[in-house]
């Protein structure tokens, strides 16, 4: 029963408890899963909790028949249209069942042959996720304004968009130019992007925007990965001022050969099949996250030979990807560069880590869309699933190269490119400005910005999401 104790919730004689003692089957010995159905909200997103931190320390472990039993437990709790927690749960015990299944890869390529996604739905998705929250409207306003103020009085403009996937940032640029006192400048774009389809279709509509705004314009578009990105494709020329945007792509160079070495897929089985804390001190859903579950003391094994990398997230091939290429950007001499990028920690070397913290940050993104679209919405399952679903199995399924969602701080980000030889530059008030008043404009009042080592954090409540940052060449 729930009792106050100093403030706090607690649980005594909870249906925890006895999660141990119960048979895994359900037509054994009498079934845990009644019980499971009957649980209200705010208990059953606290088992969830409790029983993913679980599965993910049977998966990381390699006790997998132990995480099969988990996984039949949730799969009574979860779900895609459910309330926040159960819709969250549904993405991530995708992801464990995936992570498990690439330990045998016949049966993984078998399930995964014919899986299509159109890069029409990807486009649509993406759409999606610019019009239901305000992140990227927000990076692009900032990013817009800091151009604008270091292009003051340039005639010739060059902008390199390394994640050229949404024209409606350049096109709203534009229109600023073409209202400068001065007059608008030449303006060059080049667009990097590996989706031919995204690049042709934002050349398309800036062109057309620039010829009915009579500005001189041209797009230069460049197929190709980012980490494939040859630096003189983008074809940068001497008299041109040079603006750089990378919006939510630098942290994909930090892929790099550090997958762990895995025991084998049959693990040693406890004779109670889940071992979960018998006693929780419980309050808001909240509350609960922001406890440490994968420390020792919780029962939760956060070194073991299966989950640990073979080299951290900053091995020598990692570090010399994205410091070269910083390095060729800085050598490039832009006059001003914008970088936004997720702002947690999703690059730990262990599950538990990576699965901690990404609990923390998709939690508070799906409780955002729950706050502005209704739980029957087919384009807000198309968002979770198609877009924070695959990053969450990014996350958590994958490893090494194949791991590219590896998001870190913003003050991981600022030693990289001060090392780099770049100097932040701080954002003005205006653009400041213009970023809260667009945050005042939805409906909810959950969204901040706050200033943080000399950027912004974009949050929601108290949470941080997302960083924009202003940088220059130090000489």
């Amino acid at each position: 029963m729930f009792h106050q104790d100093d403030g706090s919730s607690s649980v005594t004689s909870s249906p925890l408890q006895m999660f141990p003692m119960m048979s895994a089957s359900p037509g054994l010995g009498g079934s845990p899963h009644t019980w499971l159905e009957e649980l209200k909200s705010e208990e059953r997103g606290l088992y969830l909790i409790h029983l993913l931190l679980t599965c993910a320390n049977h998966v990381a472990t390699g006790s997998l028949e132990n995480a099969n039993i988990a996984l039949d437990h949730i799969s009574y709790l979860a779900s895609p249209d459910g309330d926040t927690m159960q819709r969250i749960a549904s993405y991530f015990t995708e992801a464990l069942a995936e992570r498990i299944l690439k330990t045998w890869p016949g049966l993984y390529k078998a399930l995964n042959s014919t899986r299509l996604v159109t890069i029409t739905e990807e486009i649509i998705v993406r759409r999606m996720f610019f019009e239901f929250f305000p992140f990227l409207k927000v990076a692009f306003v900032i990013t817009n304004q800091a151009i604008i103020e270091a292009m003051e009085g340039e005639k010739m403009v060059h902008i390199i968009d390394l994640n050229a996937a949404e024209p409606a940032q350049w096109r709203a640029l534009l229109q600023d130019l073409s209202a400068r006192p001065e007059g608008p400048p030449h303006l060059r774009i080049t667009g990097v992007h590996q989706q031919k389809e995204l690049l042709d279709q934002m050349a398309h509509v800036l062109t057309e925007e620039a010829e009915k705004l009579d500005i001189p314009f041209q797009f230069n578009p460049v197929v190709s990965k980012l980490e494939n990105l040859n630096i003189e494709q983008l074809r940068v020329k001497t008299g041109e001022a040079l603006a750089i945007s990378a919006v939510l792509r630098l942290h994909s160079l930090l892929a790099a050969n550090d997958e762990p070495r895995l025991k084998s897929p049959l693990g040693p089985k406890n004779a109670n099949g889940l071992s979960l804390p018998h006693r929780a001190v419980l309050g808001t859903l909240g509350d609960l996250l922001e406890k440490d579950f994968v420390n020792n003391h919780n029962g939760y094994n956060n070194s073991s030979s299966y989950d640990t990398a073979s080299s951290s997230p900053r091995s020598p091939s990692a570090a010399a990807k994205i410091d070269g290429f910083l390095n060729s950007l800085w050598g490039l001499s832009p006059k001003v560069m914008l970088v936004t990028e997720q702002d947690s920690n999703h690059n730990g070397s262990s599950l538990m880590e990576r699965l901690s913290e990404s609990l923390h940050y998709y939690a508070a993104l799906f409780d955002c869309l729950e706050t502005t679209l209704p739980r029957t919405s087919v384009e807000r399952m198309k968002v979770e699933k198609m877009f924070f679903g695959e990053e969450i199995k990014n996350i958590i399924a994958c490893e090494g190269f194949e791991r590219k969602e590896r998001h870190e701080k913003l003050e991981k980000w600022t030693q990289r490119l001060q090392l780099a030889g770049f100097g932040n530059l701080p954002l003005s008030y205006y653009a400041l400005l213009q970023a809260r008043r667009l945050l005042q404009g939805y409906s909810c009042e959950g969204y901040k910005i706050k200033d943080e080592n000399g950027g912004v954090i974009i949050c929601w409540q108290d949470k941080p999401l997302f960083s924009v940052s202003a940088w220059k060449c130090r000489r």
